[in-house]
């Protein structure tokens, strides 16, 4: 069996500790993105979180990155954290027709994370995750039902069917359920594999690709990961790649089927000076 594509990356790229550390000095701010990307297989787009954006700022974070380059999007908060899913069509609407389409092939997985108050409540959760788009067509058809509260004029056009993958980060103990799993599974929606103090971290594949998010599992990751905490997440992502899983995996549910799997991991530590370096070398590790 073949092994996924993984990729390393890391949260945001607009952050005053990266600049003149990960960041050469004298590096414009308008070029910033372009130096990431071309350390980087993929970045989170965090800004789509906080509010809503146009179709040329979409347009123009793809024309900054190499042709094999992919951002995960974050999801609007306005969904997950005010509306806490309840009537979200029109919202998620709105949310592709601002432009999300506009990244063409730089279009990865979207990220939908959920309030730390927010609770696993089947009758919720399973009418959002069949909502969701399993690809650009659909998607298009979908962002067609928005309402006046764009920013800019639509954008809807696809020039080229593409697979849209969904990745569901939890911070609520109530999600430590098999029926949860089974849940996403049915929708092939990932589990993300959140690596933090605060919140469950759990490591059930649910979907044809693996989305892990490493904020600092421990006091001392606030800083940054150490070698020997690196090397163990070298070897949980050649795992999920490669078509298995971790031997120290955590789960709620019983195991997936193997298969090869992309993986996307992406550094957004406490303090973020050290996330940079921490991907770099994991690649380096990794030898992606």
């Amino acid at each position: 069996m073949t092994s996924g594509i993984i990729r390393v990356g890391i949260a945001g790229w607009t952050y005053e500790p990266w600049r003149g550390t990960f960041y050469p000095k004298g590096l414009k701010r308008e070029q910033e993105l372009e130096y990431a990307a071309s350390q980087f297989r993929s970045i989170e787009i965090n800004g789509t979180f906080y509010g809503m954006q146009k179709p040329a700022a979409f347009a123009h974070w793809a024309d900054q990155v190499p042709a094999d380059f992919v951002f995960s999007v974050k999801a609007p908060r306005y969904i997950t954290h005010i509306l806490r899913l309840r009537d979200p069509l029109v919202p998620l609407a709105n949310f592709i027709a601002s432009g999300l389409l506009r990244l063409g092939p730089h279009l990865g997985p979207i990220l939908w994370q959920f309030p730390p108050n927010f609770r696993f409540d089947p009758g919720r959760i399973e009418p959002f995750l069949r909502l969701l788009p399993p690809d650009t067509e659909a998607a298009a058809k979908l962002g067609a039902k928005h309402d006046g509260k764009l920013h800019a004029p639509a954008w809807l056009e696809v020039k080229a069917k593409r697979p849209i993958r969904h990745a569901v980060e939890i911070r609520h103990e109530s999600f430590r359920s098999e029926a949860f799993i089974e849940l996403l599974r049915a929708h092939n929606v990932a589990l993300v594999c959140a690596d933090s103090v605060e919140w469950p971290r759990l490591m059930d594949v649910t979907a044809d690709f693996v989305y892990c998010r490493l904020h600092g599992s421990e006091e001392l990751h606030a800083n940054g990961y150490d070698n020997a905490a690196l090397e163990m997440w070298a070897r949980r992502a050649r795992a999920w790649a490669s078509g298995g899983e971790p031997e120290d995996a955590e789960r709620a549910g019983g195991k997936a089927r193997p298969r090869k799997r992309d993986v996307f991991v992406y550094f957004d530590t406490e303090r973020k000076v050290r996330a940079p370096a921490n991907a770099l070398e994991l690649m380096r590790r990794l030898r992606t």
